[in-house]
């Protein structure tokens, strides 16, 4: 055996180690795939009735979110309606209130007076001299 021959062995067990390396890689390998392809299948399987979920969960939280503005338009209006009320309430019922009061003020002032004579207006008004006072007694 000469040395181009047994260097061609040596190159020939080399390429065979590395073949026989390769085909483990090789194997490695396909063996890793599968068992993502079966882990992708179980996460396809188990995500894809969540997302299902997931979608009747935000339709039906839309349809009480509506409900829920419709609730807020229908308060917005009753709001509006018992403030105009309120409003038109106190206009009407102001000025009879005031004038009842008027009212009633005049009749004791003028009840004063019937009772009491006209001592009583002197007295009354506060303002007169103390010889109208003195006068009036």
């Amino acid at each position: 055996m000469s040395a181009t021959d047994l260097a061609a062995v040596v190159v020939t067990l080399l390429s065979m180690m590395m073949v026989a390396v390769m085909v483990v890689a090789v194997q490695s390998l396909v063996r890793t795939l599968k068992e993502l392809r079966l882990t992708v299948d179980e996460l396809r399987g188990s995500t894809l009735p969540m997302v299902e979920d997931l979608r009747v969960t935000v339709a039906k939280a839309g349809e009480g979110l509506d409900r829920v503005d419709g609730i807020i338009d229908r308060a917005e209006s009753i709001t509006t309606t018992v403030d105009n009320a309120s409003r038109l309430t106190y206009k009407a019922m102001a000025p009879p209130l005031i004038k009842t009061i008027s009212m009633v003020a005049g009749a004791g002032r003028a009840t004063r007076r019937l009772r009491w004579g006209r001592s009583a207006r002197v007295i009354e008004a506060g303002s007169a001299p103390a010889s109208r006072l003195e006068e009036a007694v």
